[in-house]
């Protein structure tokens, strides 16, 4: 097989596919790509997956990249390519397998391209109750799916996307064979547009879902047919700017890509709408990791020559796991403090802070913080901020200048006042993710509670104000601060964190 034969591929892949005639929908959506993408009988395509994994496990991409177990308790997501398993099957699988337990999620979200048919929105394939593949039957959340369709105009179904698309259905057995049959339902979901206002509007539909108890899997190939050193310099581009979680430096090598000039290059991700739309969901909540794990193109197989290749990306996006206590040296919080002065000095025209300087790991770790002005004992401003997308010190600059001039309960701090100001810096800790209360340190750590666009916290000096049980306090943070009533914690992710706070002498 070469990459020329796609072509009659795509053409033999239309004529198979789940049939629908008016509102009645074939039951079983069956295999379209078997004997074409991967094997069609059963045994042949278990060896064959087998082979991938062992394969991705002994791989030396992986040496030194893939993740500890530890690291992995809570995979949200990978992204992983869709083409034939002899030329893209080693990629996908060494992404599959630094999940370790398929079991544990309530549900697989499929996300990919639509390569067929161009549409607005996103098509959620309600039509079946299962895909079969040769290994057996996957089936398909049909209630979930009717209710995505209901609740979000940007979601329907588009019959022509789901018949013969092949990016959702390569990636079953990889999922089936990890887990002996007991693979929790799909949702199968095919992206018809590269609007970013419509991708935004489908993120925002799925993002309830995107959370510790549902995997989301992304199905894209890389570069499309450019010589393999154009391939490998373009997907190290692209990569590198998925590895970063910015939405925004992903679409800036997409255009540096385009604009390169590089022959026969069609595009850096054909998934590249789906990918957009995870990473939107990222955004949200506690900050996620986005781990690269291995990378080949089609001139890596022994089948394809490399005049014209495609690339081929997995990566796992996962919660991270704290390694040891969060602290701050003596020097540490001093650098703070003189960082918190000088970006309020600034205004009156001091030196201007350069935060890319601050080279400490430790200071640039992405969490958050508050900062408080007093003076002569009286509160002056006070402002923080809870998410933990920036690194710290750029986080400390803000606040600083944001308690001086922003805070509404007073007026902006003059410079006559500075030498009587008083500085405070009160550090978060990196959330922590608990799956039970009995690991939640009540009185010394504080909580934050999510699910879907709901969250909420109260510091830890919250519990040292109110006379409180632990039970109690997830229920007001839940009710009051998150808005999902008082037992909202029990079916909620909860995550703790600690604060340090030290001040100017």
């Amino acid at each position: 097989m070469t990459i020329r034969l796609s072509i009659q591929i795509l053409t033999a892949m239309m004529m198979s596919g789940c049939h629908v005639h008016g509102e009645q929908a074939v039951r079983i959506r069956p295999a379209a790509v078997a004997g074409q993408f991967y094997p069609a009988d059963s045994g042949a395509l278990r060896k064959e997956v087998t082979r991938c994994y062992e394969a991705a496990a002994a791989a030396s991409d992986l040496k030194g990249a893939a993740f500890k177990e530890a690291e992995t308790k809570t995979v949200r997501a990978v992204i992983v390519p869709h083409a034939g398993y002899v030329f893209s099957g080693e990629v996908a699988a060494s992404a599959f397998r630094q999940i370790p337990d398929l079991t544990r999620y309530d549900r697989i979200f499929i996300l990919g391209p639509s390569h067929r048919t161009a549409f607005d929105g996103a098509s959620v394939n309600n039509g079946c109750v299962a895909y079969r593949t040769p290994v057996g039957d996957v089936d398909v959340d049909v209630a979930l799916c009717d209710r995505l369709i209901a609740e979000n105009r940007c979601l329907t179904r588009v019959d022509s996307a789901h018949q013969a698309e092949h990016c959702i259905e390569v990636q079953l057995p990889f999922l089936q064979l990890r887990t002996d049959g007991r693979l929790p339902p799909i949702v199968p979901v095919i992206i018809g547009t590269q609007r970013l206002e419509t991708l935004r509007q489908i993120a925002k539909a799925l993002q309830p879902w995107f959370n510790g108890r549902n995997l989301f899997v992304i199905s894209t190939d890389f570069s499309h047919y450019p010589a393999y050193a154009d391939a490998q310099d373009v997907d190290r581009r692209t990569g590198e700017a998925i590895g970063s979680g910015k939405l925004e430096q992903l679409m800036d090598a997409i255009e540096c890509n385009d604009s390169m000039g590089v022959r026969n290059l069609a595009t850096s991700a054909c998934g590249q709408s789906a990918v957009s739309i995870l990473m939107m969901m990222a955004e949200e909540g506690p900050q996620l990791q986005f781990r690269h794990v291995m990378y080949r193109n089609s001139g890596d197989s022994p089948y394809a020559g490399r005049n014209q290749v495609v690339g081929y990306h997995s990566f796992v996006i996962a919660e991270p796991e704290a390694t040891g206590t969060f602290t701050l040296n003596d020097d540490q919080r001093a650098a703070l403090l003189r960082l918190a002065r000088q970006s309020i000095m600034y205004r009156f025209g001091g030196p201007k802070p350069v935060t890319d300087r601050i080279t400490d790991p430790v200071l640039r770790t992405h969490t958050g913080a508050f900062v408080t002005l007093t003076r002569k004992g009286q509160l002056r401003g006070c402002i923080g901020l809870f998410r933990y997308d920036r690194p710290l010190v750029e986080v400390v600059d803000s606040m600083a200048r944001d308690a001086a001039f922003r805070d509404p309960r007073f007026m902006p701090v003059e410079a006559g006042e500075m030498d009587d100001i008083r500085i405070e810096v009160s550090v978060l800790t990196p959330l922590k993710r608990i799956h039970s209360i009995e690991a939640f340190d009540y009185g010394r750590q504080g909580i934050f509670i999510r699910k879907g666009y709901h969250s909420g916290t109260f510091l830890p000096q919250v519990a040292r104000e109110v006379d409180w049980t632990k039970e109690e306090f997830l229920g007001h943070c839940s009710r009051d601060k998150a808005g999902l009533g008082w037992d909202g914690w029990k079916d909620a992710e909860l995550y703790t964190y600690e604060a340090i706070v030290f001040s100017e002498p």
